[in-house]
Parts: C-alpha cells; sequence; structure tokens
C-alpha cells in the first residue's frame, strides 16, 4: 500500500523541513522526486541523502513566488522527467510582523508565494495530468488561519484560510479529469524554521500544551501526505488531514494541562 512507483514528484520548499520530510517518505515510496527550492546547498544535500539511500531524487533552484518562476519549474519538469504525477505545492513564507506593521511587499510575497501559486501551479500541471486521466495536487496549509489564529501572522492565517477555499473549488473543476486535490494541515512541527524562531526552552512549553505530548516531526506530515499522493486516496478530494498532535481539540489549554497533571499525579 502506499507506493509511488513510477510517478514524478515535485515537491516545493523541499529543501529542509516538511519539504525535505516529504521528499524522503516520498524516494522511500518509489517516486522519482523533484526537490525544488531556492537554497542550492541544502537541496542538493536532500538530494545526496536520498540518492545515499538508493532512491531517485532531482534537484532544481526556483523561486516559486513569481508566475514565471513557477511555469519554467514545471516545464523543466515536464521536459526532462516527462510527467508531474504528484505536485506538492509545500514552500511558505511567514514574516513575523503585526497588522499595523505589515508592509505591502511582505503582504505581497505571503499572497504570492502561500496562495497565488496554488493557481499557478494547477494552471501548470493540470493539462498534462489531464491527457493521462490521473494526478494529484497538494499542498502544505496550517491550522494556522483555517482553525486556529496567531498575532503577527494575520497575513499568513489570511493566505492559509485561502488556500483551504481554493482546495474545495479546485477539486471541483478537476474531480472529472482524474486529478483529486487537497491538503494537510501542520499542527506545531519542529522544523529548522522552529528551531530559528523559538527558544528550546519555549518548544518544550508548547510541546506540553499538545496532547499527545510532543512536537511533531516533518516526517508526521510526510506520511499524511504519502496517502493522499497515493492509489488508495483516489476517492479523497477537496480535503484537509490535520496533523496536530490533538492540538486544536481541547477548549483551554490550561484545563487540559490541569486534567493531566491531575491524573499523573494520582498515578504516582
Amino acid at each position: 500500500m502506499f507506493r509511488l512507483e513510477g510517478r514524478v514528484a515535485l515537491i516545493t520548499g523541499a529543501s529542509q523541513g516538511i519539504g525535505q520530510g516529504i521528499a524522503e517518505v516520498f524516494a522511500r515510496a518509489g517516486a522519482h522526486v523533484v526537490v525544488a527550492a531556492r537554497d542550492a546547498t541544502r537541496g542538493k544535500g536532500v538530494v545526496a541523502k536520498i540518492e545515499a539511500e538508493g532512491g531517485r531524487a532531482r534537484w532544481i533552484q526556483t523561486d516559486v513566488g513569481t508566475h514565471a518562476g513557477v511555469t519554467q519549474l514545471v516545464d523543466t519538469v515536464l521536459n526532462d522527467l516527462g510527467a508531474v504525477d504528484v505536485l506538492v505545492h509545500n514552500a511558505g513564507v511567514f514574516p513575523m510582523v503585526t497588522i499595523d506593521d505589515v508592509t505591502d511587499g511582505q503582504l505581497e510575497e505571503t499572497l504570492s508565494v502561500n496562495l497565488k501559486a496554488a493557481f499557478w501551479f494547477a494552471q501548470a500541471v493540470a493539462p498534462s495530468m489531464r491527457e493521462r486521466g490521473r494526478g494529484r495536487i497538494l499542498f502544505t496549509s496550517s491550522v494556522t488561519g483555517p482553525r486556529v489564529a496567531m498575532p503577527l501572522l494575520a497575513h499568513y492565517a489570511a493566505s492559509k484560510a485561502g488556500l483551504n477555499g481554493f482546495i474545495r473549488a479546485a477539486s471541483l473543476e478537476y474531480a472529472r479529469d482524474g486529478i483529486t486535490v487537497n491538503a494537510v494541515e501542520p499542527g506545531y512541527i519542529l522544523t529548522q524554521a522552529m528551531d530559528a524562531l523559538v527558544s528550546k526552552e519555549e518548544q518544550v512549553q508548547m510541546a506540553a500544551q499538545v496532547p499527545i505530548g510532543r512536537l511533531g516531526s516533518p516526517h508526521d506530515i510526510a506520511h499524511a501526505m504519502l496517502y493522499l499522493a497515493s492509489d488508495e486516496a483516489a476517492y479523497v478530494t477537496g480535503q484537509t488531514i490535520v496533523v496536530d498532535g490533538g492540538s486544536c481539540t481541547p477548549e483551554s489549554g490550561v484545563q487540559l494541562q490541569g486534567f493531566y497533571d491531575t491524573r499523573a499525579a494520582a498515578k504516582a
């Protein structure tokens, strides 16, 4: 189950974090993975790691913040590898800034990479997928925006809420072409970006608020993506899978921690 032999999978933002995890898991499932990102050093490192494990991978440096960049990326993959069977648009940006202080440049970059690129990628990959009668268009969305909110990330939240709306509408337009459109909504995932923004002490505090009791790993997201990319998910479209360790479920994090503390004391 959940195999991708003979499939070409294009993954954006794949030089680190969640994107790297998706690339590694897809390669282990048999896909020929295209690692697309801006950071050449890290991207080539991901390819080298996949190849060292016996997988197939290709590095392409790209900037998905422009329509031309997206079109050029997809055309390169189609010309060189003949297909894009699975698209995973994972790349995202999230400058931490208040609504009062966000600049037009920051807003434009966030909306372009996180939301506009969804339209550009669909336009680029759908024709070839339609010709073959099958395809998977997948996105890394977020619980931030569709389900919860955080200060300093209103622009990011808006982009991800918009992305979920796009996913549902696009799934209807492409359904009769054999193309499914889905996403994963990550919660707190331990990545290089989190390390840069949040101290180790703060990460411990965050993990304590997650019902499962830990921060997620990129591979937790990647395995959900693998299901959506597989033949086994052929009847799933227009959906998002929340992978957050249960963090969006409790009404109150304080009450939840009190419950866990009480239970732990009783067991002791």
